[in-house]
């Protein structure tokens, strides 16, 4: 199959359109052109492709959903729109309103590449989170989810495997899937090789068979906390661990990381889905950032806003002045999100395409230069012609005994294990 971008006519990207989309995609927008397609086959081009990331851009406006698709078309790269839980409460775009918005896009704007919908960071606190998120669950794939993040990472080991275990017969099983261990920017503790074999190994022997996991392995997020960054060797050494496990690794907190060490993990990692949240944000507004999107203050400790660039100086200034009155600090700017939507689409549409061709440009160097996504459309699309379906099936088989995995033995192997959860973490990215 040729690497050229697919038009929206093209007999290929039809048919891959008829075959290809999940049945809740096929009833929510029967007469659309978007190729929404399950997280599964994101992965699979990647590994295709090999030594390759996909972007999971956090669609936390509409402008940064723009951004990023034309930035996928321009790439011919598949790629992934998604919104973590905690950020449906302070962004616009939630989990039952983003597949609509990516479909309207995809559609407006002739997008072709393969994308899917990702709920990330559906967050498991205590045992009691448990049944309202099987309610929850299955409303989310309803309004057009195609792939999920199931993180109980924080809880003790045992817990975190069994809240997997329990929500996994709520989750379609065409739909991408991914698991967390060691807490995302927690205050204490990396993710170990145990840890990470504890859980693949424990959802193996239940018939489950993550596509991704994702580690504590030294993430910053957006406003750099740290230089120390990911740690590559550990998260080499962990995707090793589990490689007759099929499963690949998702990185967050990918904006606090330079250009050349995100090419390391490319490399040198399992790693096939890499999370943009914050970054996109901070690019989309005007702000300026470091080569990895990472914000730069100036020496007052503000955010530095680049003349006509992103927003208009008036409504950043507003949103400066409503955050002092909220008495935020500079990590809750992520709160002007939702109070500030209206105000933002309602900018005249040179400043409004100005944000978007600002996310489109940060977003396909990220895809072109550094994550080696180029041309994973037409593989992802090859792949759905060949199997005539929407579901390309698990990576893995079942490897381990089910009775060395019933609920009592999973708590006697969880007490040897002495990893330490971080008391509280950043669920954002």
């Amino acid at each position: 199959m040729s690497s050229s971008t697919f038009k929206p006519n093209d007999p290929d990207f039809l048919k891959a359109v008829s075959v290809g989309r999940p049945p809740n995609i096929t009833r929510l927008f029967p007469n659309s052109r978007a190729l929404i397609v399950s997280g599964k086959y994101i992965d699979r081009a990647m590994l295709a492709k090999g030594k390759a990331i996909s972007i999971a851009a956090n669609g936390r406006n509409h402008l940064v959903i723009r951004g990023a698709l034309r930035a996928a078309q321009a790439a011919n790269s598949v790629i992934i729109i998604e919104i973590a839980r905690s950020e449906c409460n302070y962004c616009p775009v939630n989990f039952w309103n983003i597949a609509r918005q990516v479909d309207a896009v995809c559609n407006e704007l002739g997008i072709t590449v393969p994308v899917a919908v990702h709920a990330d960071h559906y967050g498991i606190k205590s045992k009691d989170d448990i049944a309202p998120a099987i309610v929850e669950i299955p409303t989310i794939f309803e309004a057009g989810i195609t792939s999920i993040a199931i993180d109980a990472s924080h809880m003790p080991d045992a817990d975190n495997l069994m809240a997997n275990i329990a929500l996994n017969p709520y989750i379609p099983a065409w739909a991408g899937l991914e698991t967390e261990v060691g807490e995302i920017k927690g205050k204490t503790g990396l993710s170990t090789v145990p840890e990470a074999l504890f859980l693949i190994q424990g959802l193996n022997a239940h018939g489950i068979f993550p596509d991704w996991i994702a580690l504590n392995n030294g993430t910053t997020h957006g406003i750099e906390a740290s230089d120390l960054g990911i740690q590559v060797d550990l998260t080499r050494s962990i995707h090793e661990a589990l490689s007759p496990y099929g499963i690949s690794g998702a990185q967050h907190g990918t904006s606090g990381n330079n250009s050349d060490r995100l090419r390391q993990i490319a490399r040198e990692t399992k790693t096939t889905k890499a999370n943009v949240a914050t970054a996109l944000q901070m690019i989309g507004w005007g702000l300026e950032v470091n080569d990895y999107g990472n914000a730069i203050l100036d020496a007052n400790g503000e955010f530095i806003k680049v003349e006509n660039e992103g927003l208009s100086e008036a409504l950043w200034q507003e949103m400066k002045a409503y955050a002092a009155e909220k008495g935020w600090k500079k990590g809750d700017y992520k709160k002007l999100n939702l109070p500030f939507e209206s105000r933002i689409l309602a900018q005249p549409a040179p400043i409004r395409e100005r944000m978007v061709e600002r996310v489109e440009k940060f977003v396909h160097h990220l895809l072109v230069d550094v994550f080696n996504a180029t041309d994973t459309a037409p593989i992802a699309i090859e792949m759905i012609l060949k199997n005539g379906s929407h579901d390309p099936g698990p990576k893995a088989g079942r490897i381990e005994d089910p009775a060395e995995w019933t609920p009592e033995r999973i708590a006697q192997k969880a007490g040897g294990m002495n990893a330490q959860k971080g008391s509280a973490g950043n669920f954002d990215d």
